[in-house]
């Protein structure tokens, strides 16, 4: 069940093939403007043991596993946060769900990198300045490399993991805080561990939130914290809005101490009126940094071989469980 689009940039060069080989019988529909009761007729008229689904594949009904479709075993859900598309009882019930998972962390890791390189050169207001303003550079321009830096990294999943590379040819000051990693992996990769978050942003110049969203994090960046980051610094959030407090992270960035690059937010799409819109030493992105449309055959790629290792009987590659489904958004 995928659109047009999804089939063209997901299962490009021959992977819609691969699919259909692997899925027999495999039928093929467009999802798009497909009405709750028109799903709900075609999972009962085929009833699946396999869904390959996509961003605009309906929800599936809560009776799904009992009346309309029984036969189902496997979502294989080639995008990323499934809460729209299957509910948690269904994966207590026995339901295998797959996503893009850590598909997708280079592309968000080089991301975080844009993000910081345009903070510390001001590219989001340069740009703003050279089309609308006649701006242009003056004696007091001021203007930050990353050479050099120090880096704390709050979070240590697979996006962080896929960042240290790309920020190592930059700087070796590179330290890292997430709560329960062993200190042996920070090590494997020559990161030197934080005793703890306060420590992390009063020890850094440049702050990269890439944690794991839990209830016990909601707002865990605040003002108390952002003010920890030495003057000049930059703050950059690509894992979830709500670690942050928005309205302390406005604040803080009005004074113009520090520069903050975002593509995550409280509320999706970020409201024409929010604050952040208006404020020019905060770069903002429209949650882009998940695969650029050229790469979303690598969470095809994963998804494929799931599919391979389903059929042969075998462990699928990060399947989502009722922990990583309370974890997403």
């Amino acid at each position: 069940m995928l659109t047009p689009t999804e089939i063209d940039t997901f299962l490009v060069d021959g992977r819609l093939d691969s699919l259909k080989g692997l899925v027999e019988p495999c039928v093929v529909m467009d999802c798009e403007g497909m009405s709750a009761d028109e799903w709900r007729s075609i999972l009962s008229e085929h009833n699946p043991e396999i869904l390959v689904a996509g961003w605009k594949t309906p929800s599936l009904p809560e009776d799904v596993l009992t009346e309309v479709a029984p036969a189902l075993r496997y979502v294989c859900y080639l995008p990323g946060s499934i809460r729209k598309l299957v509910t948690r009882k269904m994966i207590e019930d026995g339901l295998l769900v797959s996503n893009w998972a850590s598909s997708i962390s280079r592309t968000v890791a080089e991301c975080a990198l844009l993000l910081a390189l345009g903070c510390m050169r001001k590219a989001s207001y340069w740009n703003e300045q050279m089309h609308n303003q006649g701006g242009w550079k003056d004696g007091t321009t001021q203007t930050q490399s990353l050479f050099e830096r120090r880096i704390g990294i709050h979070g240590y999943g697979s996006v962080a993991r896929a960042l240290i590379p790309l920020l190592k040819p930059f700087t070796s000051k590179i330290s890292a805080y997430s709560e329960g990693v062993p200190a042996e992996i920070y090590e494997q990769d020559g990161v030197a561990l934080s005793d703890s978050l306060e420590s992390l942003f009063s020890d850094n110049e440049v702050i990269f939130e890439i944690e794991a969203l839990t209830p016990e994090r909601e707002d865990i960046v605040d003002e108390a914290m952002l003010r920890r980051i030495p003057a000049g610094g930059t703050f950059i959030n690509v894992a979830r809005g709500a670690l942050v407090n928005e309205d302390d992270l406005l604040k803080v960035a009005r004074e113009g101490h520090i520069q903050v690059g975002l593509d995550v937010y409280k509320v999706e799409p970020l409201p024409a009126d929010h604050g952040f819109r208006t404020c020019h030493n905060i770069m903002l992105l429209p949650h882009l940094g998940g695969p650029t449309t050229d790469r979303r055959k690598d969470a095809a790629d994963q998804s494929l071989e799931n599919l391979k290792r389903y059929k042969r009987g075998e462990p699928i590659l990060s399947p989502v469980t009722q922990e990583i489904y309370d974890r997403s958004t």
